[in-house]
């Protein structure tokens, strides 16, 4: 495994390679990761991993601050895994250079997460748009955790350069919490708390689909969980997953939510 800390070394090691896998990630490394990296290894010729906590995805310098970083531990994941690259570039390497692509979300994009993190997905398609044009990859391998992103992402990025996006299945924990940084942050009772959110929207989805007014109910719910978990959600919606329009089937559908515990943000689809 070769760590490059610069664009100018990245393009180096890349030069005549073809057949190249990509994963942008933020650091904090788990098996989420880990799951996207081998789908990387075992469909790509060489392997990428990028390491960068963008702070233009952060509308809260808190949580920019916040977030959690050990990068010893990840560099040492990522020679265990053989790795061909890893890319630790600094923010003035992803910044120097001029955006060409316009991004500004439309209206009917402005929902779940776009709606609370005001400018969150202008910086990830900005900063992926970069990173794209730096590395020149042949696919992206992203987790769909983060649905709304890989959707946007994809209409962004895919649309506009000659790199496939690889969806790739969430992973998670015994307790059914899904795989994030983030979790690192909680305790054990508030990934406990987690756990039970999860699997009861696992449940709900499993026996929704001959229910009528499921808008209705998932709001019931939600107010059930702000009571019962000491949470606070800022959606809780069934939305298709092909467009992300409100919908009152199971059928080609994703149950999304958001929500704090103890001032850490997690967002998970079921």
């Amino acid at each position: 495994m070769k760590t490059l800390l610069n664009n100018i070394d990245l393009n180096e090691a890349l030069i005549g390679k073809s057949n190249i896998g990509f994963v942008p990630t933020m650091g904090s490394l788990h098996k989420g990761h880990i799951s996207l990296i081998k789908k990387s290894l075992k469909r790509s010729k060489i392997t990428v991993v990028s390491i960068f906590v963008n702070p233009k995805q952060f509308n809260n310098k808190m949580d920019f601050k916040k977030y959690p970083r050990n990068i010893k531990k990840d560099l040492n994941i990522l020679k265990r895994l053989k790795v061909d690259f890893v890319f630790i570039p600094k923010t003035r390497d992803i910044f120097k250079s001029k955006n060409n692509i316009k991004i500004k979300l439309k209206k009917k994009e402005e929902i779940l997460c776009a709606r609370y993190r005001k400018g969150h997905f202008e910086g990830v398609i900005d900063v992926m748009t970069r990173l794209t044009k730096i590395v020149k990859p042949s696919k992206i391998f992203m987790g769909e955790k983060d649905f709304q992103q890989l959707l946007l992402v994809k209409k962004y990025i895919g649309n506009n350069y000659d790199s496939r996006i690889i969806p790739c299945k969430t992973i998670r924990d015994k307790n059914k919490v899904a795989l994030s940084s983030r979790n690192f942050l909680l305790n054990k009772n508030e990934l406990i708390t987690a756990g039970k959110i999860a699997k009861k929207l696992i449940s709900f989805k499993k026996k929704g689909s001959g229910k009528h007014d499921l808008k209705k109910i998932l709001n019931i719910q939600k107010n059930k969980f702000n009571r019962l978990y000491n949470i606070r959600i800022e959606y809780l919606e069934l939305r298709n997953k092909n467009n992300l329009k409100i919908t009152n089937k199971i059928r080609n559908a994703k149950i999304f939510i958001a929500y704090y515990i103890n001032n850490v943000r997690l967002i998970d689809n079921f």
